[in-house]
Order: structure tokens, then sequence, then C-alpha cells
């Protein structure tokens, strides 16, 4: 597929109920990006993965990827799921039962796959098996695998055929959190290592975070907002978005250094110091995510404090929400505050005003960004 290649969904379809979900999207599929259709349960989200995959007819509009129409409803073109050569994993592994977990994996795999070096290879399941772990599993049955392997051998079968693009809804919900976060490691891996573009349905915020490149917010059946991970959950477009995410910064970083229980990251060049609640080495790159509420203003800096970020700011907006002010900050990176209005008289705040932000090392949540 071209690198360059789009996924383009501007479809209609209408429900008994009256709902309707009508997603207008485009954007680029990169070799090995993720794109995550994320929202609250019951926004569509589904319903646009199913029309990408074939599963579903629209009742109106066109499904494309690059320059191949996989459906135009106004012209009655139509390719089934087998001819658009797509991937898909459900919450539930859905694996024959008859079946050992080899004939499982290569269940509708041609004799020859060709890779995408153009060269043809008689085993195609090396990397897929080295990176799931699932080479040991090759005799058993199903009904003999665990929840994460039974996952993971759904993932190999859907990857196994070398599809164009793989498609996951809510893959890791059903697992035990240990198993969901190696697993949503592994597959990030082994989409990069073959250059598979997927799409993720998922309402899980950390899952959107540690898997995707890019993401589509989807609430009301229509996509809200579309765009990388960062610009879209520090910046997001309304009030029912922001409510979708929970709203908060989440400030692209990198690790530099670890040491007694603490994390010192680089935040586009200002250094914040974060509690380590898990091994994570200097020099991985990850999201810090800090809210609103756990940001406090001071006009200067006090001599002890619990608080173990002290960052020159100044304010360059301030919004009013009700009996609460929301003061945005230029601290070398955005980040908002959440005062009473009479905090903010009391600190005589108006744009431009020069404050110190406080945030306790405890209150910033970082989420590994995958390579």
């Amino acid at each position: 597929m071209d690198s360059r290649a789009s996924l383009t969904v501007h479809t209609e379809r209408r429900f008994a109920s009256g709902f309707t979900v009508s997603p207008a999207l485009e954007t680029p599929v990169s070799p090995g990006s993720i794109l995550v259709l994320f929202g609250p349960s019951a926004a569509g989200k589904t319903t646009i993965l199913r029309q990408i995959a074939g599963l579903d007819r629209p009742d109106r509009g066109r499904v494309q990827l690059g320059d191949e129409v996989w459906c135009d409803v106004e012209r009655d073109l139509w390719q089934p799921p087998q001819i658009r050569r797509v991937g898909v994993v459900f919450q539930e592994p859905m694996l024959f039962p008859h079946l050992t977990v080899s004939r499982n994996v290569t269940y509708g795999v041609r004799p020859q796959v060709r890779r995408r070096d153009g060269t043809s290879g008689s085993d195609p399941f090396e990397e897929i098996e080295t990176i799931l772990n699932t080479a040991d599993l090759r005799n058993r049955f199903p009904r003999e695998l665990s929840g994460g392997e039974a996952q993971r051998v759904a993932l190999a079968r859907a990857l196994a055929p070398r599809p164009r693009l793989l498609l996951m809804d809510e893959p890791f919900a059903a697992l035990d959190a240990p198993t969901r976060v190696r697993l949503r490691r592994d597959v990030r891996a082994l989409l990069r290592r073959t250059g598979t573009p997927a799409v993720l349905v998922t309402h899980d915020r950390t899952e959107a975070l540690a898997m995707g490149d890019t993401v589509a917010v989807v609430i009301g059946g229509r996509i809200r907002q579309l765009g990388s991970i960062s610009e879209v959950f520090s910046h997001p477009a309304d009030v029912d978005v922001a409510a979708s995410l929970g709203v908060e910064a989440v400030l692209p970083a990198r690790i530099t250094a670890a040491a007694d229980g603490l994390l010192t990251l680089s935040v586009n060049g200002v250094e914040l110091h974060v509690a380590q609640r898990e091994p994570m080495p200097p020099g991985i790159e990850v999201y810090a995510c800090i809210r609103a509420e756990d940001v406090t203003l001071e006009l200067r800096s006090p001599a002890h404090a619990s608080a173990r970020n002290h960052l020159s700011a100044r304010v360059t907006a301030i919004a009013s929400e009700g009996p609460i002010e929301r003061v945005s900050l230029d601290c070398g990176f955005v980040l908002d505050a959440l005062i009473t209005r009479r905090s903010r008289e009391e600190l005589q705040l108006v744009a431009g005003a020069a404050v110190t932000a406080a945030i306790k090392a405890t209150s910033v949540h970082l989420v590994a960004r995958y390579a």
C-alpha cells in the first residue's frame, strides 16, 4: 500500500431507534501507524469500524483506501471483506473451537504470501509468533488457552495474511491489567515491524494515549475532532469533546533521569519531576498528563512546600466556568489551572500576570509512548 494512502469514510447509517452514524473521516494511514476511534459507549465507533471492514453496509456514502473504492452507495459499488484484505479482531477472540492454534492462525492464508519487500516466503509467521509469543501454543485448542493467549492467537490470525489494514474493536478490554499492558506493547511493536496500519476502537483514554498516532473523537455518531494524540487531548475542539476526553494537559516528554523514586522529564525543554510508579528507564518517550485541578497558582515559590514542581508561568487567558475560573498558562508549554473566583481576586490575576504553577510529583500521570 502507498505510504501516503488516505482512509476515507464519508457515510451515513440510520438505525430504527432514530440514531444515525454519519462520520466524515479522511486521514493518512501510514505503515505501522494506529488511528484511534475514541469516544463513549454507543457513540458509533464500532459501526464505523464495521463499515471499513465491509461487515456493515451504509445507507449512503463512500468508503475508500487510497485509490481503491471499497463502497460507494450512489454508484452501487461494493467490495466484500475478503477483497478489501483487512484483518479484524474483536473484544472476544472468536477462534474456531475445533481447530488447533496453528490451524486457526493459518486459516485463510494463501500457500505463498508476498512479503512487503516483494519476495515470497513460505512461512510468513515467524515475526508474528516471535513478538506475540504464540509458537509454544501451536498444538493447543482454544479451550486450553487463557484469555490473553486466545487474544494473541486472534491477533496472529488477523495479521498472518498480511492485511492492508488491521481493524481492532476493543481487543484488550476483557483482559486483566498486566496482560493488557503487555499485549498493547507487543501489538504496537508488531505493527511497526510489519508496516501494517491499524484502526483501533477504544473508550479507554490510557489505551488511546499509549497506542495511537492519530485520534478521531466520535460523539453522537459523528467525528467531532481529528488530529494527533497530543493535539486533540491538549486542545479539545469544544466542551463535549473535552468532557469525552477528560480534559487535561497531555504533554509529549522524554525521561532524562531516574533516582530516589523520582523521574526527571524534559517537556519542551522544561524540567519536571514525577513520582516513579513503575520502572521507566531514561531515554524513553512518554506523555505527561496533568489535570487542571492539580495545578496550584502562587505569586512566588514558598520556601517549604510539598509540591515538587514550581514552574515560572505567565497567564495567557482566564475563562469563567460558573463559580470556577480556568486560568491558561504558558510555562514553556501550555497548562491550565482551575481556581475559585475568590482566589483569582485575591491573587489579582489578569492576562499577562507572572505566577508560579505548583504541581506535586504524585499528581503527574505518565503513559509510555510505545515505539
